[in-house]
């Protein structure tokens, strides 16, 4: 018998299935040991040795792969082809000699890029040794990562209150975000003009015009930098006539991209689908780990964790095949083309993402696939084709014209594709952008006279720097060498979950939290944040893996310097600390304007407060040094972020008086953000005061929802069965209705005033079964494929969760239940199923509940209680 141990239970089946009866394929279920989240798994005093730790569901399943090995003659270690894959091969080995499973078992380290079975069967046939050079690696960036968060994140919870933690490269990523937002406050716009001139050929075919050049100078984007100015250029453009002086036609071709990396994968996706990166790696994997197609499962792409960009031989001639019978000889090159990857650190040791079989089109798989997974193979598959596609050609038109005296110069320039090539089947970024000028200009000749239609003089003001997109932090991140395929959407993801960013139309903004943590990093731990430091540090990692560099090296130089940093900062006083970043953080907070800044400091509810950063353990906000006399406070952030706007008002702003009570009301900003509050006549009564909802912005709150924000509580109505009423209000974690002590959310604020008495006892029922452990059906996703029995998303008390029988699964963190799909919640089930389905309950300890239950009665039996007298 021959067992092969993979990383996933679906792997596994597939697999199974190619190799026949002889060989046993078991599943890892991913690692199966980690460094148990305690100080202490690292040891830097003992050369950096580390504790492993196997869980109880780990242990389970290898103590099954051990008993397996034991009666094997050979044993295949067939985990993924990367860092993470050779770790776990390792880890595997580790655990069974451990268990004294490896007698006289021959043990074969095989790697295969993708799941069919020529690969399969290739890669068994010519196994190799575990890779122990690729294991280094992963045990530094293992060490490093533990290390850093295990070290640096006392340091924040000490000395930062509502910090969370720090890790080595997502506080480089948080770095690049919160350095944008700054660069985005900090920006002037500054305006500039540009002239266009509208012009009729002799035929009555209009065009446009550029002014590019007056009195033989060129313009840059700048040269017209007034209204004023822009006037006398159009005066100079209207001395007609207009005259053709050059007509020029040059061919250009475009080349195509080459082929899918993780990174430009994510990049597309993100662009053209909308597919944040997690989302991208979770339906990649799917179609990596293979489909039933024709009646038998196998896999669509290629393994989705590389930075290479080159194509297997024989995947090249299929598409070469594929392009040349499928859109003709004109289409094909004569030459296959070859790439080479642009990213920095690329270690191009994989094959680029690309279809396992090329002729396998979307439409033949179509039926196989979810709605998810047929976007992304349709995406991967085209960008592969194209690669290897002729380039486009096209003619690139420029006419250029001058005014009667020659003062003034205006060009037109568009281009019109002439041989659409490679484009025929993929172009970069969304599907509805074209190219600019892709219009073809109408014919004229030189010397002809163009008949001037209109001058328009246009106002531009200059645009800071946009907000990083989850491609472009990813391109970002890659260019700069920080981060490893397998990285980007983990890092991203932690972002979130740390909520030092949230996304707003698909770009990050860094929340104050990340922020300050950031200027925390920036002042105190410098080096341990720059790009470049961070950077060698993977240059390091690779060399180890190559083999030209000793990983326990990497550690000590690292630890050398780093922990006496942490030692030096962690002895400051947390005043110190917080004096530093108030200095540090004066401009984001206070603007960059020295002559206003002390104006600014002052408070404005007392005579003789500065406002300054401080810190609770809800996190940073603003207040004033005569606390607790004085109680001002702001939140932490930019004051006004329209650069010094006189607009931008410090102070409370008057929504009017109320209706009834003729008292006013005012938006008010505090350390939790903007609320409302309503003057109280009476000297010692607390004012009445409510918060602005989050999806309500301060600016635009009416008076009358003012009002009704106020009214809150809102009484629904009675219920039916209690006869007691249900409220609705606005709580910290946004709306909800309310029935003695049942809270259930609602989907906006406005629906607090709206929600009718039926859908809140429906809401307060479903929260009332959630509560006593039940469930509510989310969806029905209809009969299992392979088993007797319909398959629920369900909401339970804990969460949703899809279920079918006795079998219940949690859904990943940040799945839409909505969104579940049946090959999912097969996949997720199965899983369940093989750590053992429900839980068991843990048996009564009986005997001792017995000897326990005796013990008393014989105590009893010694000494009787006494009676206490009666006080007199």
């Amino acid at each position: 018998m021959k067992v092969v141990i993979v990383e996933s239970p679906a792997k596994a089946k597939t697999i199974n299935k190619y190799l026949g009866s002889d060989y046993k394929v078991l599943a890892s279920y991913g690692h199966v040991r980690d460094l148990p989240a305690k100080d202490g798994s690292v040891k830097p005093d003992e050369d950096f040795e580390m504790d492993w730790s196997v869980d109880r569901d780990s242990n389970k399943r290898m103590t099954e792969i051990a008993s397996a090995v034991k009666s094997a003659d050979t044993l295949y270690l067939a985990t993924d082809p990367d860092r993470e894959g050779e770790a776990i091969s390792w880890h595997v080995l580790e655990i069974l000699q451990k268990k004294r499973a490896l007698k006289d078992t021959a043990i074969h380290r095989v790697v295969f890029n993708e799941i069919t079975k020529s690969a399969i069967i290739a890669a068994i046939a010519s196994p190799r040794e575990l890779d122990t050079k690729m294991v280094d690696a992963y045990l530094a960036r293992r060490a490093l990562d533990y290390l850093v968060g295990f070290t640096l994140s006392p340091v924040l919870w000490r000395k930062l209150p509502g910090a969370r933690s720090a890790g080595r490269v997502q506080s480089v990523a948080l770095r690049l975000v919160a350095n944008r937002e700054t660069e985005i406050e900090r920006f002037v716009p500054q305006e500039y003009w540009s002239v266009e001139a509208n012009v009729t050929n002799k035929d009555q075919k209009a065009f446009t015009t550029r002014l590019v050049s007056i009195n033989g100078k060129k313009l840059q984007k700048m040269s017209i930098e007034t209204g004023k100015e822009a006037q006398d250029a159009v005066a100079l453009v209207k001395k007609t006539p207009i005259t053709v002086t050059a007509l020029e036609k040059k061919p250009t071709k475009r080349h195509p991209q080459p082929p899918f990396t993780t990174s430009t994968l994510q990049q597309e996706a993100a662009r053209k689908l909308g597919f944040p990166a997690n989302k991208t790696m979770r339906v990649a994997q799917s179609l990596y780990e293979g489909k039933n197609i024709g009646g038998e499962v196998t896999g669509l792409i290629t393994y989705m964790r590389t930075d290479g960009v080159t194509i297997a031989g024989e995947a090249l001639n299929a598409t070469r095949y594929l392009i040349e019978s499928r859109y003709g000889d004109r289409y094909l090159p004569e030459k296959p083309k070859f790439y080479k990857s642009k990213a920095k650190n690329a270690q191009e040791a994989h094959e680029a993402i690309r279809p396992t079989d090329p002729s396998r089109r979307p439409i033949d798989v179509a039926s196989a696939l979810d709605q998810d997974e047929k976007k992304l193979y349709e995406l991967i598959w085209r960008r592969t084709i194209a690669s290897q596609m002729a380039s486009a050609q096209l003619e690139r038109t420029t006419i250029t014209a001058f005014n009667e005296d020659q003062t003034a110069e205006l060009r037109a320039t568009g281009s019109v594709i002439t041989f659409d090539g490679f484009l025929s089947v993929y172009q970069e970024g969304k599907d509805d952008e074209k190219d600019e000028g892709e219009a073809r200009l109408p014919a004229v000749t030189e010397g002809e006279e163009l008949l001037l239609d209109q001058v328009n003089p246009k106002q531009h003001f200059t645009d800071p720097a946009p907000r990083f997109t989850e491609a472009s932090l990813v391109k970002q991140l890659e260019e700069l060498g920080i981060g490893r395929p397998s990285t980007y959407a983990s890092i991203l993801t932690v972002l979130r979950e740390r909520n030092y960013v949230r996304m707003d139309k698909n770009r990050f903004i860094p929340e104050d939290k990340g922020r300050l943590v950031i200027a925390f990093l920036e002042v105190f731990f410098e080096r341990y944040v720059q790009y470049d430091f961070t950077a060698n540090l993977e240059n390091e990692l690779d060399d180890i893996s190559a083999g030209s560099l000793e990983w326990k090296k990497v550690l000590r130089t690292f630890w050398t310097d780093f922990k006496p940093k942490t030692e030096e900062v962690i002895s400051e006083k947390t005043s110190e600390i917080i004096d530093a970043l108030d200095a540090y953080l004066e401009p984001m907070v206070f603007g960059t304007d020295v002559e206003i800044i002390a104006e600014k400091r002052k408070c404005p509810s007392c005579d003789d407060g500065r406002l300054g950063l401080k810190t609770s353990r809800y996190g940073a906000f603003v207040g004033c040094s005569n606390y607790p006399e004085c109680s001002y406070t702001k939140p932490f952030g930019r004051i006004d972020a329209d650069n010094d706007n006189e607009n931008a008002a410090d102070g409370p702003q008057s929504l009017g008086m109320h209706p009834e009570s003729g008292e006013e009301i005012s938006v008010k900003v505090g350390r939790f953000g903007p609320y409302l509050e309503m003057a109280s006549a009476e000297k010692g009564v607390k004012p009445p005061r409510a918060s602005i909802p989050k999806d309500m912005k301060p600016e635009d709150v009416s008076l009358e929802m003012a009002v009704l924000l106020l009214s809150l509580p809102r009484t629904v109505g009675l219920h039916p069965e209690s006869g007691k009423p249900i409220t609705s209000a606005i709580g910290r974690y946004g709306p909800y209705v309310a029935h003695e002590r049942t809270f259930a959310s609602l989907q906006s604020s406005d629906e607090v005033f709206s929600v009718g008495l039926n859908r809140a006892v429906s809401l307060i029922a479903d929260a009332q079964k959630k509560k006593a452990g039940g469930k509510v059906t989310l969806k029905e996703l209809g009969d299992h494929p392979k088993e007797e029995g319909p398959v629920y998303v369900y909401d339970g008390r804990y969460g949703p969760y899809v279920n079918h029988g006795k079998i219940n699964a949690t859904l990943p963190k940040g799945t839409d239940p909505e969104s579940v799909t049946m090959e999912q919640a097969v996949e997720w089930l199965e899983a369940k199923a093989a750590k053992g389905g429900k839980k068991k309950a843990a048996p009564k300890k009986k005997k001792a509940a017995k000897k326990k239950a005796v013990k008393k009665k014989t105590t009893a039996k010694k000494k009787a209680p006494t009676k206490k007298k009666a006080a007199s």
